[in-house]
């Protein structure tokens, strides 16, 4: 109907913004990803990017879902619930990664991941203690994430970084907050 111009929808007021219902990050990587470390630098700056905008508008995700698409242009989506809803980047990394390994068997190289955080709750909603105190960990992890997403506001991305990233020069100069993957030479004169 809505192709002939008939929409039963109301009007919304000016300004209204529909509801948050993901947050994600995806990208076309500088050169084919080849290996498990690979994917895991991506990985990270993807879920670093996920995580921040997550704490940046007060929600956490309670499933994180992957896409995948090799350069045979063959792709697919995989998600995961979590046992607790999350912002913080390894919680997300690693469910993340868990899910590439659970479902990739490196039949061809991999051009494109993506990373979507889904299932959004506020991100102060009470919480279920569990017997093993992990909940203190939990509260250091995010203060942790937030402490650098503080640095990176000041001093710029690349001004605080996991030591992961430096594995590969390449895949490391991807700035996943801006969608920009800078050359090495950008660095380095």
């Amino acid at each position: 109907m809505g192709a002939n111009g008939w929409d039963e929808d109301p009007v919304c007021k000016e300004g209204y913004e529909a509801p948050v219902k993901s947050i994600g990050n995806s990208t076309t990587t500088p050169r084919d990803l080849e290996n498990d470390l690979d994917v895991w630098i991506i990985q990270i700056a993807l879920a670093e990017s996920v995580a921040a905008r997550l704490r940046k508008h007060g929600f956490k995700c309670k499933t994180v879902e992957i896409t995948v698409r090799d350069n045979g242009l063959y792709s697919f989506s995989r998600q995961i619930h979590l046992r607790q809803p999350t912002n913080i980047t390894n919680e997300i990394v690693t469910a993340a990664f868990q899910l590439f390994k659970d479902n990739y068997k490196w039949e061809h190289p991999i051009r494109s991941l993506g990373i979507r955080a889904a299932g959004l709750v506020l991100d102060d909603i009470p919480v279920q203690l569990d017997l093993f105190g992990n909940q203190e960990k939990k509260e250091k992890l995010e203060k942790l994430d937030r402490t650098v997403d503080e640095i990176r506001r000041r001093f710029g991305y690349f001004s605080i970084q996991r030591a992961a990233m430096y594995q590969d020069k390449v895949l490391s100069h991807l700035d996943a907050g801006t969608h920009t993957i800078h050359p090495h030479s950008y660095f380095h004169g």
